[in-house]
């Protein structure tokens, strides 16, 4: 499909705003679906969005994308965020998703324990997804992206800082954002030792009074 204008546009980004909807609803119900069984739940909040028109269209360009395979080449048109107070609820997120019925899992990439170079960290799937039209389904790609509050705190900031800067940093800045995202990583590792440490005394303390 080629698009010349902001009514086809509008018509060919209408499916992604409805999965991104269906979606965001979806996984803030696994959320819900915890609590109410008044269990920990491993997701803190969901986000999404559709990609602005000046995204796709720079992106295009920058991975050379044409237009009539924008559907079938670009998976982060609708992008939905899953954000996890542990690293291990990350993994148990991923699991979660790969059990569901509506998602058609197309590829995973673990860039939590396989960081970028520039230290970013984030779990990403990208999927298939049906979106019940009036004239009949339609199967749409997108992304959702799992990670920390302490992950995304860092990759919000570098992002912010690489588009105001247009992603061009001096050589000792990237180092230190390296260095900054290495902190962060062990932040979630620290954070997750205390969990652990709390959950073991908890339940030897259950244990005791179970024997008493």
């Amino acid at each position: 499909m080629v698009v010349k204008n902001m009514e086809e546009w509008d018509a060919f980004l209408f499916p992604y705003q409805q999965a991104v909807s269906e979606l965001k609803i979806k996984l803030r119900g696994i959320k819900k679906e915890f609590e109410r069984n008044r269990q920990t739940a491993p997701i803190e909040f969901v986000t999404g969005r559709v990609k602005p028109v000046s995204s796709i269209k720079e992106k295009m360009v920058r991975r050379y994308i044409s237009e009539d395979r924008l559907a079938q080449d670009m998976e982060d048109i609708a992008g939905l965020r899953i954000i996890c107070p542990f690293v291990d609820d990350i993994y148990k997120v991923v699991d979660i998703l790969r059990k569901r019925g509506d998602l058609n899992i197309l590829e995973e990439r673990d860039y939590v324990h396989n960081a970028k170079n520039s230290g970013y960290r984030s779990y990403h799937i990208v999927f298939e997804y049906g979106i019940d039209l009036y004239n009949g389904e339609k199967s749409i790609l997108a992304e959702i992206q799992i990670r920390t509050l302490a992950m995304n705190f860092w990759a919000t900031v570098e992002h912010s800082l690489g588009y105001k800067h247009k992603g061009e940093f001096p050589d000792d800045l990237k180092k230190r954002l390296q260095i900054a995202a290495t902190k962060t990583f062990k932040l979630d590792e620290d954070m997750l030792k205390i969990k652990d440490e709390l959950e073991y005394i908890n339940s030897s303390d259950s244990n005791i009074k179970d024997d008493e």
